[in-house]
């Protein structure tokens, strides 16, 4: 059986996770041959620009082979995240090796903060990426010809793959496997991880709830800027109340249509979408410290709690119960449980797990690094 080639690229100050993960994963997609012994799938080797070892940012020491001394081309080649790729010389020289490679190969792939390296090529201008939700907007900024989408764990544009950060490594890894082989191997392989072949929900279920500040910038005003950060300063203090265009339009002391054009443009998101975030990172805060759902939902702005519930689920992946407990720091007040079902019962709007049917898709409500282009008329059109 003729092994599928990876080859990992190492450089100084890679985050170890990212690089092992991966590593891990194709490792452990083996099949029997016809004499009951065990085939690697692929032959996964880690190599580096220059040198022939290197330390993460950990300070984990890996020897790796060097890229010129390898025979073959790979057919897949990754480029794991860390700490070492935010310094522009590590970026430029990963970004050499791999224009000078990436003809050569079938598939590239970025993990976390690897995407830096990646992007530096201009091999990834004009397609959707995904990196961990912290260096998101950054990466947006830095790199505005990419179509960054934060929210997603993995995404493959063409024969660029790239990865959200950490353990996503292994989303990837599986993802690939899966592409390979089939699923089948793909399953196998994360029941030997004790991981699941494909995660429920995206980035946002566990990206922290912060608030958004204003990006003043060279094309933004600073008067009118400070204008929308007072602004964003009330909402967030009103969150319970009518937040609707024309009451944020007369609090902002603009027409309805330039309020929606500048606000547009300062955070990138209208102004509708922009209040539902601010409620939902609201909830997910309080969902942490235990508060019950229904309560929390009226207190934000949600006079029907299903409907809070369902948009919750369409947005995380997850009922918000179940928010509680993974992420949650303190146990859940009792009385949860028994409101999400009791809205359940009264509305037959939530379907329970236990019944086995698929989980409707995700969908990504932030958008927080896009610039919208859209008309005012389709921007009015995202009100709450």
């Amino acid at each position: 059986m003729s092994r599928i080639r990876i080859g990992i690229l190492g450089y100084e100050g890679v985050a170890a996770i990212n690089l092992v993960g991966p590593l891990e994963a194709f490792s452990n997609a083996v099949r029997a041959n016809k004499d009951g012994h065990l085939e690697a799938y692929y032959d996964v080797v880690i190599i580096t620009c220059s040198g022939d070892q290197f330390v993460a940012d950990s300070g984990l020491t890996f020897h790796a082979r060097r890229s010129s001394a390898e025979p073959e081309p790979f057919d897949t080649i990754i480029v794991p995240g860390g700490r070492g790729m935010r310094c522009e010389p590590v970026a430029e020289q990963v970004a050499a090796w791999i224009k000078a490679h990436a003809a050569d190969c079938r598939r590239i792939a970025s993990v976390c903060t690897g995407i830096y390296g990646l992007a530096h090529t201009g091999l990834l201008d004009g397609r959707r990426v995904t990196t961990h939700w912290q260096n998101a907007l950054d990466v947006a900024v830095r790199f505005p010809k990419l179509r960054v989408e934060e929210s997603e764990l993995v995404l493959k544009d063409g024969k660029f793959y790239s990865a959200a950060g950490a353990t996503a490594g292994i989303d990837l890894a599986l993802f690939l496997i899966s592409e390979d082989f089939g699923r089948e191997t793909s399953v196998a392989v994360a029941r030997k991880l004790l991981v699941y072949v494909e995660r429920a929900g995206g980035q946002e279920q566990y990206s922290e709830p912060t608030r958004p500040a204003v990006h003043i910038g060279t094309d933004t005003r600073e008067l009118h800027a400070d204008r929308m950060n007072r602004l964003v300063n009330w909402i967030n203090q009103h969150l319970g109340e009518d937040l609707s265009l024309e009451m944020l339009a007369k609090r902002a002391v603009l027409s309805k249509n330039d309020f929606i054009q500048q606000f547009t443009h300062t955070f990138g998101i209208p102004p509708g979408l922009f209040v539902k975030n601010l409620r939902f990172n609201e909830a997910r805060r309080r969902l942490m410290t235990g508060e019950e759902a229904v309560k929390i939902a009226r207190s934000v702005g949600f006079a029907d709690p299903a409907y809070f519930i369902q948009e919750f689920r369409r947005r995380f992946g997850l009922l918000p119960s179940e928010y509680q407990q993974r992420f949650g720091c303190t146990m859940p007040v009792g009385g949860l449980h028994h409101g999400r079902d009791g809205i359940a019962a009264r509305n037959g709007a939530i379907t329970k797990r236990a019944n086995g049917r698929r989980r409707p898709r995700i969908t990504s409500f932030t958008r927080c690094v896009r610039r919208h282009s859209g008309s005012e008329k389709e921007m009015a059109g995202n009100e709450l």
